[in-house]
């Protein structure tokens, strides 16, 4: 009996070191992207959170759970953060015509005159061309949009969004004539007559007759988004420059249940925001973290719209602009500055950057661990690295790998050398954000990793990479898809990394990008998806 009393207690004993789990991950090969990048096989996950991190004997000596998944043998990562997108622009550019890849100006206009037959819209827009992948790189004109379409406006905004070309019936809309006055950007005339194009903030003045997406629209742009995203197993989104309006309805959305991506929203930054956010505070949920600004400092450099600090060298007298005044900018970081809320500042060439960093440090003297921003810097002046030291670098691999090809042409030999320079901006931060800026570049996570690392396009171009002086280490890129990531967000301590008491946000892959060839990493595929423990792809 005595004997029986002891194998009971010995049972009982065992009963109660199990924890009741939900899911259980075993037989994997996960990368944990902790401290010490440590490699585990087994995780359990109870109540969204990750419970229990180790081996799978581990795990399933320590946990019991509703449901177990064997990974066999399959990598396992962090869900992948986009430190920098348009995840909303994203969705709204599934409902426009698809201009991507088009290898000429006629090519635009027959996938124009395809989807007006289908769609038979009052006013057509689209979205994705590219001079520069063009055989005649200049910038198009409206007559033949005007021969095409006398009475529909029509506004095709290039793929960077720093430029739109608009046909007359959409110039005579907004009522721009060759005299309407602007600033912080262009409008572009030929002999006195306008071409249609309109760069930075005039194009302001074409979307503001644009018709808005309905709440119906949005929301099912939301959710087309949120689809293309989890397929390519992003758990969380920096989406850069949102409304009022669109931050609370993701809001109102996400706590219904309907839309179940993490978002970090960068409001965008006019008077009535910064006025209205200030006051209210920094606001945060489970799911959307509104705590930045997002700003812009000046255009793009494929449209010539990024302001440097000598001339194009592809274009004599010309320097690009500020898209707001830098009046504006010093004042909203000082308004900034005083509050909580981080500042994220567009800006892409050497001019842009240099006013930007100078600024940040100016009003942030005294601070520490702000965690401002620079989105993109892309062309940064050798002198003004430094100027990093406690400003995150928010930066696009395959922005590097799609520019390479005439980026030296806009700001020659001497500038390119401080151009796309991600490595040179780790070593002095210690860590980056990266991100793809989509859909100005494709959605997918393993574009970046290969662009970072390898430097190359989808073409395998260069074959020896592109600046490989610059190029990151795979655990370097790893960390900026994710723990680097969620620190810019101050988001650290929740996700970003598979360990215990974090979001249960992780992705299963049908190949092992931290060891296959390089070269094999863009074609690589999500088989699962989950957010908070949940599997949504």
């Amino acid at each position: 009996m005595k004997k029986i009393l002891i194998v009971l207690l010995i049972i009982c004993t065992a009963c109660q070191k199990q924890e009741q789990a939900d899911l259980v991950i075993l037989n994997a090969s996960v990368y944990t992207v902790d401290e010490n990048f440590a490699m585990a096989e087994a995780f359990a996950v109870k109540d969204g959170k990750i419970v229990g991190v180790g081996s799978s004997n581990d795990i399933q000596k320590n946990f019991t759970a509703l449901e177990t998944v064997d990974a066999e043998g399959k990598a396992v990562f962090p869900g992948f953060i986009d430190a920098h997108c348009h995840f909303l622009g994203l969705g709204l550019s599934e409902q426009k015509v698809n201009l991507r890849g088009t290898k000429s100006y006629e090519e635009v206009l027959e996938r124009l005159k395809v989807f007006q037959k289908e769609k038979n819209l009052n006013y057509i827009t689209g979205r994705g061309w590219d001079q520069n992948d063009w055989e005649i790189k200049e910038f198009p004109t409206k007559e033949r949009l005007d021969v095409l379409f006398p009475e529909t406006p029509v506004a095709l905004t290039r793929v960077d969004g720093h430029a739109i070309l608009a046909n007359q019936a959409a110039i005579d809309l907004a009522n721009v004539t060759v005299d309407t006055k602007f600033s912080g950007g262009d409008i572009l005339k030929n002999n006195g007559v306008l071409t249609g194009i309109f760069i930075d903030r005039p194009m302001d003045l074409i979307r503001a007759t644009i018709p808005a997406p309905t709440i119906k629209e949005t929301t099912s742009a939301l959710k087309d988004a949120e689809r293309i995203c989890f397929d390519y197993g992003l758990t969380t989104v920096n989406d850069a420059g949102l409304s009022r309006e669109s931050i609370e309805l993701i809001d109102t959305l996400q706590k219904s249940g309907e839309l179940k991506m993490r978002i970090y929203a960068m409001i965008s930054a006019n008077e009535q925001n910064l006025d209205y956010y200030l006051k209210k505070g920094i606001s945060k949920t489970d799911r959307l973290n509104v705590r930045s600004f997002k700003m812009y400092g000046d255009g793009a450099l494929g449209s010539r719209g990024a302001a440097l600090r000598e001339p194009y060298s592809d274009k004599a007298d010309h320097f690009g602009a500020l898209v707001n005044t830098v009046d504006f900018l010093k004042n909203s970081a000082k308004r900034i500055a005083e509050s909580e809320f981080q500042m994220n500042t567009h800006a892409i060439g050497d001019s842009a950057n240099h006013i930007m960093l100078q600024t940040y440090k100016d009003v942030l003297k005294g601070t520490k661990d702000r965690r401002w921003k620079i989105e993109h810097a892309q062309i940064v002046s050798l002198e003004d690295f430094d100027l990093f030291d406690d400003i995150v670098p928010s930066i696009q691999p395959t922005h590097a790998t799609s520019d390479m090809y005439w980026a030296e042409d806009r700001v020659g030999a001497e500038r390119i050398k401080g151009g796309y320079a991600f490595k040179d901006l780790l070593n002095i931060y210690g860590k980056v954000a990266l991100g793809t800026d989509f859909p100005v570049e494709k959605v997918s996570p393993f574009l970046t990793f290969y662009a970072a690392v390898a430097r190359k396009d989808l073409n395998k171009y260069p074959e020896n990479g592109y600046q490989m002086e610059n190029a990151l280490s795979r655990k370097e890129t790893l960390r900026g898809m994710t723990i680097w990531a969620a620190h810019s967000n101050f988001e650290e301590h929740e996700k970003g990394s598979i360990e215990i008491g974090k979001f249960a946000d992780f992705i299963i892959l049908n190949q092992d990008i931290m060891q296959i060839d390089i070269d094999k990493v863009p074609n690589t595929e999500v088989r699962a998806t989950y957010v908070n423990g949940e599997k949504v792809k």
